[in-house]
């Protein structure tokens, strides 16, 4: 078996459909199994998999255990010499597993990694890699945060609300072809080895960081590459206005900013840098506009 493609299935029936058909439309050339773990969605999705693509794996892990956690389900079940990661909401427009495959199989780089300039709703290329994070520059935006956040409490609380744009996702980006840092999530290519493995401790966000961070460090390489063609419907509903204090209060917000303090004590940050994180984050989560969501987060993140 050449490719084990792994995608995780939440309550998004019609995306995965579209997903699975991209990928058995489009992959040609190798020998490849697709694999889906469902993490107890409500919407029909399992019923759908068994009735219209009978060839795939289904794991059925009948609760949310998680991105990584749901993508290790499924890596236990790959035969393929590599693992493609791929998110239910991506399209395939080219024989993009191919490509990936290919690549690696006649490439001497090191690599830890591979993935591509994702495309956008509009036709753009997407958000498809980033910088590691650094603890510095996170603590320094955290205290801005704290002192914004109070500071347009106060407003909101004048029935003076400020807004801002949200364009996370939804701003094009340049296309990019060679070494990065971190490829994002939504299509990733690698080795089926233990390194391929994401810590279950990350719920969601910041396990794609922590998987290619450890991979960096035993000095393997993230590549993008040209060749494969890939739509991610991420941020697909474009700008939109929300207040940034509720922004803050939200489900990925949330667990955002508990998986990052978890990254950076897992690789090294000092005591003391970890200890503000925590307290500036409980600053931010401590707001009346942001406490009700945010109380039930504030254990787990003090307890990391």
């Amino acid at each position: 078996m050449d490719v084990s493609i792994i995608i995780v299935s939440y309550n998004t029936k019609e995306l995965t459909r579209n997903c699975l058909s991209s990928v058995f439309e489009k992959t040609a050339g190798l020998d490849f199994e697709v694999i889906v773990s469902d993490n107890g969605s409500l919407d029909g999705s399992v019923q759908m998999i068994k009735k219209e693509f009978p060839q795939v794996i289904l794991v059925e892990n009948n609760a949310n255990l998680g991105f990584g956690a749901a993508n290790n389900r499924g890596l236990d079940r790959a035969c393929g010499k590599y693992i493609f990661y791929l998110n239910s909401d991506t399209v395939l427009l080219n024989n993009a597993v191919k490509f990936f495959f290919d690549y690696w199989e006649s490439s001497k780089e090191n690599i830890g990694a591979l993935g591509a300039n994702l495309i956008g709703p509009n036709g753009s290329p997407s958000h498809s890699y980033d910088t590691f994070p650094e603890v510095n520059k996170t603590i320094s935006d955290l205290i801005h945060l704290v002192y914004g956040i109070y500071k347009q409490t106060f407003l909101f609380l004048l029935s003076k609300p400020l807004f801002i744009k949200n364009t996370m996702g939804s701003e094009s980006e340049k296309k990019y072809i060679g070494q990065v840092d971190q490829i994002i999530g939504a299509d990733l290519f690698l080795l089926n080895a233990p390194s391929a493995r994401f810590d279950e401790k990350i719920f969601m966000y910041c396990e794609e960081t922590d998987l290619q961070y450890t991979l960096f460090k035993e000095g393997k390489k993230m590549l993008v590459i040209d060749g494969p063609e890939i739509i991610h419907l991420e941020g697909g509903s474009g700008k939109k206005s929300v207040h940034p204090i509720r922004y803050l209060a939200t489900f990925s917000s949330l667990n955002f900013m508990t998986s990052r303090i978890y990254f950076f004590k897992k690789h090294g940050a000092s005591r003391n840098k970890v200890r503000l994180m925590k307290l500036l984050t409980l600053l931010v989560w401590l707001n009346p506009l942001v406490y009700k969501k945010a109380k039930a987060y504030i254990a787990k993140m003090l307890s990391i």
